[in-house]
């Protein structure tokens, strides 16, 4: 693998540079606690999924999104006969979400500030521009990058204009993320690299299940680990 050909490097933002994951969690397990009297939380916790997938080509993703979806999925669950109370609650968790202080992932502040010195670094994610353009400010991890993209969805579409406008070769550019099926798999049928390192926790959506095989992939567990190779 020619890793010396790369120049840019990209990373990926939610469970990537900050925790992100386990807010979502939280909130929807809150969400099942307070619909405990209208459907159990096993099939609760599915009819938040399904409308979530419903909305996701409507209202794309993020805590905004999120939330609608709680308040959609609510009714439905309840027939339409919850009261206002739980509405005002339902709201009150996106707004609380939208606030959560940001808890950056082990090892990423030392390792930005390192791969900075010797390639250009770029945040691409996907999500509500005003909520991740917060959350990167908040993180101080701002000054490491060189740009800053931020899309509605990641695709080989997206990440091949983002090549182009970062006037680089495809095999110039290294996309590192949690989500295999977000931050791997379209940038490798690209033609760039594509470096992986899990969250302990993945939203079920970006599952992708079997093994990946590609020469310009890897796999590593924390992010120090990319200063071994890179």
């Amino acid at each position: 693998m020619p890793l010396s050909k790369i120049k840019v490097i990209a990373f990926d933002a939610d469970d990537t540079l900050w925790v992100n994951e386990t807010i979502f969690r939280k909130a929807e397990e809150e969400f099942c606690d307070l619909l405990d009297d209208y459907m159990p939380k096993e099939e609760a916790n599915k009819l938040l999924f399904d409308v979530e997938m419903q909305n996701l080509p409507i209202y794309g993703y993020g805590i905004k999104p999120f939330t609608l979806s709680l308040i959609e999925a609510a009714i439905k669950i309840s027939n339409g006969n919850m009261n206002i109370d739980l509405v005002q609650k339902l709201i009150a968790k996106g707004k609380q979400m939208l606030q959560e202080p940001i808890e950056l992932i082990d090892g990423i502040d030392d390792t930005l500030k390192e791969l900075s010195k010797r390639y250009r670094l770029v945040m691409a994610t996907k999500g509500d521009l005003l909520d991740q353009e917060r959350k990167l400010i908040n993180s101080g991890l701002e000054k490491y990058f060189h740009h800053i993209e931020i899309v509605s969805d990641k695709t080989e579409k997206q990440y091949s204009k983002l090549v182009k406008h970062l006037d680089i070769a495809k095999e110039e550019f290294l996309m590192v993320g949690n989500s295999l099926k977000s931050d791997v798999i379209p940038v490798l049928n690209i033609g760039a690299y594509a470096f992986h390192i899990p969250f302990h926790t993945t939203w079920a959506h970006e599952v992708v299940n079997g093994e990946i095989t590609h020469p310009n992939f890897r796999s590593f567990t924390k992010a120090s680990e990319l200063l071994e190779v890179l």
